[in-house]
């Protein structure tokens, strides 16, 4: 076990010193900006920050104040040393990147009140002197040792971040005219507006005009920019939304406040739908602050006990959205609840057959492994401690779950206990399909219009590249 031990004000020295080296990093910046809830672009917009002196010189009167403190009440004098005065000189800016050592010399002492001055100096790693100054320390008269408490690591993530890089691919992306289908409640009619506002969609509103305009009257929208197509019901809508997908007059439809199945039983009408010869499947794409890729969960939401072959359509699926949005070779982790094929377990055996099946070009596109325990999945040290060598554990770009019970959980603990967001795209239709739900914050409504934006101009893409 480690300790710490302080210096009394007897022990300590006219001379004596204690010194650490840091490297200050954007993350140092970040956890300030949180701490203190300054977003001035000077301290969280990189470009900004690089630019500007006064906020480098901030940045060290604050961070290298804190480092200054540090010393002074882990080195020198230690525990139980109170803190009474600071005076500080700023000669120099420092950045992102620089390694500064700090340095405290004890410079007199005052016996009668058992104060202690220290002279702090803070260099760079050119050994210039960025900074200076003095110290007023009430020293400890009694020895004090007491374990080193370890810090735990500080995650520093926004939710929602890796969306803003996928929303990033839009800027080559016309928006995509979309049926929104009996968005006749708060949340699926602001969804189809802001999408719109973004420059994703152009929606065309489907469902009881009165009830639309209702609820755009309380939200205060304007539906003035966009086209409303008046109908009965929900069912209706949805029929209506499925026709014009089908003759080509629209590329993408957007699910409204109906049921997912109302939706999907227009989608898959074999007279009237938009059924292709691929399984129909769904795939959260997820954002977690404490992962550093996105993840593309399939499915969750459709497909509630498929089998081996309808799997692998739900795997190719997911695969195809992969290299849409940029993953160009994308790691499929097929879970399970073991890592080893167990007779007993029927998604353990389904899941060493999909992995044959990419052996042997039925799923192209992808790496897989499985069956995978979903610790294995996500973290390359309990795969380590269990000896599992494979190119697709700890880093999964895609997760294939066994059923939907079992994804819907997986997303749902990912959503409330780890802060991700959860984007929705239905595949293997002609057309994508918007899935949103009321606990969406506004990113995840946006990332999931970005899906199927990027899908609708990665197809038209190919084709032109074909023709």
């Amino acid at each position: 076990m480690k300790y710490i031990e302080n210096k009394t004000f007897d022990e300590i020295k006219i001379g004596d010193s204690a010194e650490l080296v840091r490297t200050l990093t954007k993350k140092d910046i970040d956890v300030f900006a949180v701490m203190s809830g300054d977003v001035n672009p000077a301290h969280v917009d990189k470009e900004y920050a690089e630019s500007d002196l006064f906020h480098r010189i901030v940045v060290q009167g604050i961070w290298g104040g804190a480092l200054i403190s540090n010393v002074l009440g882990t080195e020198l004098p230690g525990p139980g040393a109170i803190y009474l005065g600071q005076t500080l000189t700023f000669k120099k800016p420092i950045s992102i990147g620089d390694k500064i050592t700090v340095k405290i010399t004890a410079q007199a002492k005052n016996s009668k009140k058992k104060e202690i001055t220290f002279f702090c100096s803070i260099t760079n790693q050119r050994n210039e002197e960025v900074t200076s100054g003095i110290a007023i320390i009430l020293a400890p008269t009694e020895k004090i040792r007491r374990p080193r408490i370890e810090l735990g690591e500080i995650v520093l993530r926004k939710p929602g971040e890796l969306y803003e890089d996928l929303l990033k691919i839009l800027h080559k992306v016309n928006p995509v005219k979309t049926a929104v289908i009996h968005p006749v409640d708060d949340v699926s009619l602001l969804g189809a507006i802001e999408s719109a506002q973004a420059k994703i969609i152009i929606p065309i509103l489907i469902g009881p005009e009165d009830k639309i305009r209702a609820v755009a009257k309380s939200l205060k929208l304007d539906l003035s920019p966009y086209k409303i197509i008046s109908t009965p019901h929900s069912q209706a809508a949805a029929e209506l939304g499925v026709s014009l997908a089908r003759k080509g007059e629209v590329d993408a439809l957007m699910k409204g406040a109906l049921h997912t199945e109302e939706l999907m039983h227009a989608v898959v009408d074999k007279e009237t739908g938009i059924s292709t010869d691929r399984r129909i499947s769904h795939v959260f794409v997820m954002d977690i602050p404490t992962y550093p890729r996105l993840m593309l969960v399939s499915d969750a939401a459709i497909n509630i006990d498929p089998t081996l072959e309808e799997k692998k359509d739900i795997t190719q699926n997911a695969i195809d959205l992969a290299h849409d949005i940029g993953i160009k070779h994308p790691k499929v982790a097929i879970i399970s609840a073991v890592e080893t094929v167990t007779p007993k377990i029927q998604s353990t055996i389904d899941a060493a057959a999909l992995c044959k099946m990419a052996d042997r070009r039925q799923i192209t596109g992808g790496i897989l492994d499985g069956p995978l325990a979903f610790d294995n999945v996500v973290s390359k040290e309990a795969a380590k401690i269990k000896g599992i060598i494979s190119p697709v554990a700890g880093q999964a770009d895609v997760v294939i779950v066994p059923d939907l019970v079992s994804g819907n959980i997986l997303v749902k603990q990912l959503e409330y206990l780890s802060d991700a967001q959860s984007a929705g795209v239905v595949l293997g239709a002609k057309v994508p399909i918007i899935l949103t739900s009321r606990s969406d914050a506004a990113i995840a409504r946006l990332a999931s219009s970005a899906l199927a934006a990027i899908m609708v101009y990665q197809k038209l893409t190919s084709k032109g590249n074909k023709s």
